[in-house]
């Protein structure tokens, strides 16, 4: 922890957790996505249901689906935003069995009806963690440049895409695989210190057109979050 954590990000207000860190999870559920969201129901948990419309928990998951930064002025007209750019949204309460307070599980459809449902908790000082994704739990924060990968759980794929990072010069932080059951669907989680280019995310899908081992072509790279100056 440093200083840039205590004092919390910069953000529209009023809340590091009910606004800064609720727009995180926003942006990570449209990245998660990766394409333009076109309808989204939102289910508030704890104090996020309690609290939503007094801190603009609504406003700002809402700003972070249309792609808006916690720090981006236009979270504050989202809810208006969000109809003119053709997302329609429900926003329920609900109760998740051991959930952090600050918890949202959003479920956010694309025009081509794919669909991916994921659960995160604003966990303070704008700070997130990605708990499920698709009902497999998952454990990460997106403050680092973030790859997901959802794939099957088969020999060599790990590997490939390890190697593949390793040729291009990039990084591994941290690396993790959550998988439902052996030989079943899995995701890569993949910290990795440098930015990742379109090229480097078109060599790993290649990868799947040779050997048919994601559940579908798909690579989700998530850019580390904006800090203040250091």
């Amino acid at each position: 922890m440093d200083v840039f954590d205590i004092i919390g990000p910069i953000m529209v207000g009023p809340s590091s957790s009910h606004t800064a860190g609720a727009a995180r999870i926003g942006k990570v559920a449209r990245n998660l996505l990766g394409q333009e969201p076109v309808e989204a129901i939102i289910e508030l948990h704890g104090s996020f249901a309690q609290t939503y419309k007094g801190h603009g928990t609504d406003r700002a998951i809402i700003g972070g689906l249309l792609g808006f930064e916690p720090d981006d002025l236009r979270i504050r007209d989202s809810l208006a935003m969000a109809a003119q750019k053709g997302l329609s949204y429900t926003i329920r309460k609900v109760n998740l069995k051991d959930a952090h307070p600050n918890t949202a599980r959003i479920t956010v459809s694309d025009y081509s009806g794919n669909t991916v449902v994921v659960t995160a908790s604003s966990v303070g000082g704008g700070n997130i963690v990605v708990k499920d994704i698709n009902g497999l739990e998952v454990d990460f924060t997106g403050r680092s440049h973030t790859i997901v990968i959802p794939h099957r759980d088969a020999p060599g794929v790990v590997a490939a895409v390890t190697g593949l990072l390793s040729s291009n010069h990039i990084n591994i932080g941290e690396m993790k695989v959550y998988r439902k059951r052996r030989g079943g669907d899995a995701i890569m989680i993949i910290e990795v210190d440098q930015a990742v280019s379109q090229d480097i995310a078109y060599q790993i899908l290649c990868w799947e057109t040779r050997h048919k081992r994601w559940v579908k072509a798909q690579m989700i790279y998530i850019s580390r979050w904006k800090t203040m100056q250091r």
